[in-house]
């Protein structure tokens, strides 16, 4: 399995950099895109990775957040053929209390409808992607706290509700070494996204963790527990960026050593 980061926060060399998140994969003779960023960018670090958009076979959308999905235009035109997958409960709906009050983060609006034959809504407990690969959706209860924690809601008849991220999902890939686990944001925690797909994959060990971990407001202490619960959980790889913020990739790293990979526009990484 070959892992190409199109597009993170860190810029490199002549690839640029934006706060967003575009992964594309190659699986079992699949190729696929993980999420197309915060604009347009991740296709010109694509064009200059040697990465033919255009070849894409399926698309899929990690939640429904700008930093992953403002990139869906530029997608859609530059791919006249794979269909993009997000979950059925999906809407124009996201907002976060920032400094200056509450903020729209959520898809374009009227995106759903404009691009509506080119989406794939799913649901259920898990959806098969291909061989070897699946979409997981959130099945831990209780994760209204963790979006109030994080000042994170939908909007719903008008009103604010705190996030459950239902419209979340987490990308499984079958490898020889063990599953590797995509989850571009992990708003719903880290430890309970390992946990759901030990859950969904009884015995199978998890050889690599990819993705933000959404930790750039979280307290040291916090993160360093993480890190210290990351090191006993068996996972050998954790490959990740974005969300996860400077300082926590350095605590992390600290405690995990090299099994630690930080995400920047153009790794490349190759998972046997």
């Amino acid at each position: 399995m070959k892992i190409k980061v199109l597009i993170d926060n860190i810029e490199n060399d002549e690839l640029a950099g934006e706060w967003g998140l575009a992964i594309y994969i190659e699986h079992n003779g699949k190729k696929l895109l993980l999420d197309t960023g915060g604009s347009d960018l991740f296709l010109t670090n694509a064009e200059k990775m040697g990465v033919d958009i255009a070849a894409v076979d399926i698309a899929v959308l990690s939640h429904a957040h700008y930093d992953h999905s403002n990139g869906m235009a530029g997608f859609f035109a530059a791919n006249s053929r794979a269909s993009l997958c997000l979950q059925s409960c999906c809407c124009e709906n996201c907002y976060a209390e920032k400094e200056n009050g509450l903020e729209y983060i959520g898809i374009q609006s009227g995106w759903l409808e404009r691009y509506r034959q080119r989406l794939s809504p799913v649901a259920g407990d898990s959806f098969r992607l291909g061989e070897g690969a699946v979409i997981l959706p959130h099945s831990t209860e209780g994760l209204e706290a963790v979006g109030l924690k994080a000042k994170m809601y939908t909007k719903e008849a008008d009103k604010l509700i705190p996030e459950t991220f239902a419209h979340e999902q987490t990308l499984v890939l079958e490898t020889k070494s063990g599953l590797a686990v995509f989850s571009s944001c992990s708003h719903a925690g880290v430890d309970n996204i390992i946990a759901e797909v030990r859950k969904a994959y009884p015995g199978k060990k998890i050889c690599a963790y990819i993705g933000g971990m959404h930790l750039f407001k979280t307290a040291d202490e916090e993160v360093l527990a993480l890190a210290k619960r990351l090191k006993e959980s068996g996972v050998e790889k954790i490959i990740t960026g974005h969300c996860t913020g400077e300082q926590a990739l350095g605590l992390l790293k600290a405690v995990l050593g090299d099994r630690l990979i930080a995400m920047h526009s153009g790794l490349e990484v190759e998972i046997d």
